[in-house]
């Protein structure tokens, strides 16, 4: 299984000849100018929330790969109404079974509201188990007790978190998020993007270290076996 990163919250879990795309916010992010939207591939592209920084390139991408959109009735709804129709509603507590495994939409706390303003539906993360791995992808969040819950539910590998603060949890809570969903391994997000997340990287990974966590900065465009 591969995790590539291309920026802000976006990542690409690659699970046998299965792509899946999260929260697409690529050509507008100048820190992922080098990525090439063409070179992308995906089946399923699942959105955390209606946010513009979490769904730019959706359209793009869903027309590109035929994927299929995975998120809110809100959210799908107004694709449909961009003619791109094949999607997959879901909502929080809800599980897909999918070919190539399991998409649990699960709590997340924040706000949603679609580019044109309409209301976006409740955000979410997801927990997608794949491969004999259970990956936690967090999307815009703060803490919440909810995410105890994922630590009784799923022996969590890798936890995807927001740590860029202001707009989400910051790299304190989104440690003790990593200890709440007792994830093997947390890799950073939502950081760096914009000023008001920008980050010391080196003070927040010696805070990691002395906590015992194994934090992962991916670089924009990197891959990594997981």
């Amino acid at each position: 299984m591969e995790l590539t990163y291309y920026g802000h919250s976006c990542f690409l879990l690659k699970t046998g000849e299965t792509g899946i795309l999260f929260d697409p916010f690529i050509s507008p992010n100048p820190l992922a100018k080098h990525i090439d939207l063409k070179s992308i591939k995906a089946e399923y592209i699942l959105l955390s929330h209606a946010h513009g920084d979490h769904l730019a390139d959706t359209a793009t991408l869903a027309r590109q790969n035929n994927a299929k959109i995975v998120a809110q009735p809100e959210i799908t709804d107004w694709y449909a109404k961009k003619d791109l129709t094949d999607s997959i509603q879901m909502n929080i507590g809800g599980t897909l079974r999918l070919p190539f495994g399991t998409v649990k939409m699960v709590t997340a706390v924040h706000s949603s509201s679609l580019p044109d303003g309409s209301y976006g539906g409740n955000p979410a993360g997801y927990v997608v188990q794949a491969e004999g791995k259970t990956i936690y992808f967090a999307g815009d969040t703060a803490l919440t007790y909810d995410m105890k819950i994922i630590g009784e539910q799923y022996e969590v590998d890798y936890a995807l978190l927001p740590i860029g603060d202001h707009y989400t949890m910051g790299p304190e809570d989104a440690l003790i998020a990593g200890e709440w969903v007792k994830a093997k391994h947390i890799v950073a997000m939502h950081y760096d993007t914009f000023p008001p997340i920008r980050i010391e990287k080196e003070t927040v990974a010696k805070s990691a270290k002395n906590a015992h966590k194994d934090l992962i900065f991916m670089e924009i465009g990197q891959t990594i076996t997981i």
